[in-house]
């Protein structure tokens, strides 16, 4: 059989996870555009991607711009732009998106897909797993795991097969070896590594600690079930049917284990000056606690201390 055609594919807000992804495609054969910040992209340019991975390293050639005009040609738009970025995002690039473009939404937190729906854009919803940072201009670190989870997000009634796109898209991460299955509704994937940031992210970020520390410290590991415990109680809430918090905090204890020297991307966010993405994760079981009436101390008092962190190295106005 005839091996089909590669489409065209654009990673907007092509940081950690975005290279990685649009890495594995562009190795594989698909043309990849990727779109983000002058210094990587720069870089990327002239040289090619840095891909260090298992102790080796190579250089993968793609393209790479900061401008947008890859958008009208592409068939499939990997959207990795941070959470609080999902309006913008959506505002800029609705109008230059051609007829049946196809936008994935592979970013953290759970609502974005609903956010991108409102802003006019009907993404599928990805959850990813990779362990990744950009240690420097056009450098991309890869520590563990890369592999995905598609589907749409929800819907009246819920789906109970996994749509052709979602399908599609699955496939063609299969075809460029990267694991990934589709399921008829990602909200309890979703949600599912969504505790798994909770419980790690804003930890991390306070302390500077890696994963194996803290769940090396039976205090931490108290203060994560906690916090485990909220989430699960909100998601039960929303309707999101995830298991129990028994299951979700030994699912993060496993992950820790796996994952002993990994950092999260709150505490790259928050080293490296940057605006973090605690309302997306803490921050909103915060405020969807208060929406029901479940309190979420644990959830809450991270969200306040991380905020008075980003206030320290100036990314919010005092």
């Amino acid at each position: 059989m005839q091996t089909p055609p590669w489409p065209r594919i654009a990673v907007v807000g092509a940081g950690a996870v975005g290279c990685y992804f649009g890495a594995k495609l562009a190795e594989a054969g698909a043309p990849v555009t990727l779109i983000g910040r002058a210094a990587h992209m720069d870089a990327i340019r002239r040289v090619g991607l840095l891909f260090e991975s298992g102790g080796s390293e190579r250089r993968v050639r793609l393209d790479a711009t900061t401008g947008h005009d890859a958008l009208g040609e592409a068939d499939i738009v990997l959207l990795c732009v941070k959470t609080r970025d999902t309006e913008s995002a959506a505002r800029e690039i609705a109008p230059l998106l051609r007829a049946g473009a196809l936008v994935v939404s592979m970013q953290n937190g759970v609502d974005n897909v609903e956010r991108l729906r409102a802003a006019g854009v009907d993404a599928l919803g990805a959850v990813v797993y990779v362990a990744a940072a950009m240690v420097g201009p056009g450098h991309l670190r890869h520590s563990g795991r890369g592999d995905l989870v598609v589907g749409e997000s929800g819907g009246a009634p819920a789906p109970t097969t996994p749509s052709s796109r979602a399908l599609a898209v699955a496939q063609l991460f299969e075809r460029a070896t990267v694991p990934g299955r589709a399921e008829a509704d990602v909200r309890v994937a979703m949600w599912d590594k969504f505790v798994l940031n909770c419980a790690y992210n804003a930890i991390s970020a306070l302390t500077g600690s890696r994963y194996g520390p803290m769940i090396d410290a039976p205090d931490v590991r108290t203060l994560m079930r906690r916090i485990i415990g909220e989430c699960v109680a909100v998601a039960h809430a929303e309707g999101v049917p995830i298991s129990d918090t028994d299951a979700q905090y030994e699912a993060a204890i496993r992950l820790g284990e796996a994952m002993r020297g990994a950092s999260s991307s709150m505490d790259q966010d928050l080293s490296a000056g940057r605006p973090t993405e605690i309302d997306a994760m803490n921050g909103y079981i915060a405020a969807r606690g208060d929406a029901h009436d479940i309190p979420t101390p644990a959830n809450q008092m991270l969200t306040t201390l991380v905020r008075l962190a980003e206030k320290r190295v100036g990314q919010t106005p005092g």
